[in-house]
Formats: structure tokens, C-alpha cells, sequence
């Protein structure tokens, strides 16, 4: 069974490694004390919206890419393959009809897209 607050943790531990950031760091940046950050990382605590955005903040990363991934390591674990773009045809045709890359982004971030495989 996979556990979102977990998944949440290891894609925000991970982030944070890459940086080469130190828990203390992050956790004086984000304002939020380093044990606390050490549990959610760990997924031992369940982060609210302003703290993970706080965080996400503190390493400058959106927080929307934070949950993207994580919503593609929820989904290979419930056997789902994730494609690893948008095809560059369906973006040109959202572009297309007048919208701006913002917009099309939010629409295929809306849309249907099914899973592959």
C-alpha cells in the first residue's frame, strides 16, 4: 500500500539532496523546526499545504512539480507507466487555438490524458 505522506517525504528528501542542502538549511528557510522537518521527510508527519508549500519555497522548487511527482511515483506503484513528456503535437494544438503556454499547460494538466500500457 503506498503512503502518500511517505512518497511526499522521499520526493522532498531527495530535492533537497540534489541541492547538496543540509536538513538545518532547509528548515531555517522554510521556518520550521528541523526535527519536525526530519519526520516529514521520513514520512512519519503529515505536512500541511503551507508547510509543504513553505518548504518547496525554502528550496525553490513549485510546489506543483513536488506533487507531480509524486503523483507519478503513486502511480508506477499502483502499475501505471508514466509517459515522460507531453507530446509536443498535443502542446502545439493547445497553443494553436489561442491559449498561452500557462493555459496550456493547465489544460493538459485538466485533460484525460489515460495512462500508458
Amino acid at each position: 500500500m503506498v503512503v502518500l505522506r511517505r512518497e511526499i517525504g522521499d520526493v522532498l528528501r531527495d530535492t533537497r539532496q540534489r541541492q547538496g542542502r543540509t536538513l538545518r538549511e532547509v528548515s531555517s528557510a522554510a521556518r520550521v523546526s528541523l526535527g519536525y522537518l526530519s519526520e516529514v521527510e521520513r514520512g512519519q508527519k503529515e505536512a500541511s499545504s503551507e508547510l509543504l508549500g513553505s518548504i518547496c519555497e525554502a528550496l525553490d522548487v513549485p510546489l506543483s512539480l513536488v506533487l507531480r511527482e509524486v503523483s507519478d511515483r503513486v502511480a508506477v506503484a499502483e502499475g501505471f507507466q508514466i509517459p515522460d513528456t507531453i507530446p509536443a503535437d498535443f502542446v502545439a494544438g493547445l497553443l494553436a487555438r489561442g491559449g498561452d503556454r500557462t493555459a496550456a499547460r493547465r489544460e493538459v494538466e485538466q485533460s484525460d490524458l489515460a495512462p500508458v500500457g
